[in-house]
């Protein structure tokens, strides 16, 4: 059945808002010359900007990010990424960045999955790994399984479950909706990260990237689990399910019932990160992708 979204609120709190994300987004994008723009795709769920870089010769990778992120702010990561392997980065509509603004009645996940379907095919001839980062997970799992995807990381995915929430994540996010500033943004990143002792130094970027989206960006909550109809159909493929050990939302212990029951998979653990293990640790990423090469 084709999933035909509505269309809802704009993702900018104005015109004003849309130019400085934007141009926050090529600035970051600028910062890796080999990364290059697709031609922009028109689909269901409007325009969608998908870029790419070559790399070594292992499988291709298409990243799709969580919320609020892109393929601007996924720069570094994918750079390391594609040491072993080309790179595709995906900015979602109706998500902060270069991908249409519009933002589709309730978001629902399934209709992302039938994006990822249509969009696809008009961005590779040959089979990718999809690398789903939280609701990138969730878009994945709910897509349909073909022969261009070769395989599927579910990195602190959502989808399975529900997140996590507490007072904790309360006090994490909300004083960074309504007062976004450095301070806010900070204390945001140090509950979506592992401990380090230098995460300020190391996340200047992500601070500065999330007081922009808190400023001029309507947020959008996690998703909800899926049907568990969605996840048979992957029966076939092969999947690894991985999240850090300090994932607040969907910790190993959160997620290891679902992985075993829905994908039979185990949940690989990745010390030390938190819920931005992409960003984190992308060299233990790589080490997971290498076994798809395998």
């Amino acid at each position: 059945m084709t999933v035909v979204p509505l269309r809802a609120a704009r993702v900018y709190r104005s015109e004003n808002s849309e130019r400085s994300v934007h141009a926050w987004c090529h600035k970051a994008l600028s910062q890796w010359p080999e990364l290059g723009p697709l031609p922009l795709v028109e689909t269901r769920m409007g325009a969608t900007q998908a870029f790419r870089a070559s790399g070594g010769s292992g499988t291709p990778v298409l990243v799709l990010s969580g919320t609020n992120l892109n393929a601007a702010t996924t720069v570094p990561a994918a750079r390391a990424l594609a040491a072993d392997r080309p790179v595709l980065l995906v900015d979602l509509p109706g998500q902060p960045g270069l991908s249409c603004s519009q933002r589709t009645a309730g978001a629902r996940t399934e209709a992302y999955g039938a994006w990822l379907d249509e969009l696809l095919p008009m961005i590779t001839d040959r089979p990718v790994i999809v690398l789903g980062h939280s609701r990138g997970a969730a878009i994945a799992l709910a897509s349909t399984p073909n022969p261009l995807v070769a395989g599927l990381l579910l990195l602190n995915p959502a989808g399975l479950t529900a997140a996590g929430v507490s007072s904790e994540s309360m006090r994490a996010t909300l004083p960074w909706m309504i007062h976004p500033n450095e301070q806010t943004s900070n204390r945001l990143i140090e509950f979506l990260s592992g401990p380090s002792e230098t995460a300020c130094e190391e996340y200047s970027s992500e601070r500065e990237w999330l007081t922009l989206v808190a400023r001029h960006c309507r947020t959008n909550t996690t998703p909800t689990p899926l049907n568990a109809e969605a996840f048979r159909a992957w029966s076939t493929t092969p999947i690894t399910v991985a999240t850090g050990s300090h994932d607040r939302f969907f910790s190993p212990a959160r997620l290891h019932g679902p992985a075993r029951r829905f994908l039979d998979a185990e949940v690989r653990t990745i010390e030390g990160a938190g819920h931005l293990a992409l960003h984190e640790q992308p060299e233990k990423v790589a080490e997971l992708l290498r076994e798809f090469d395998a």
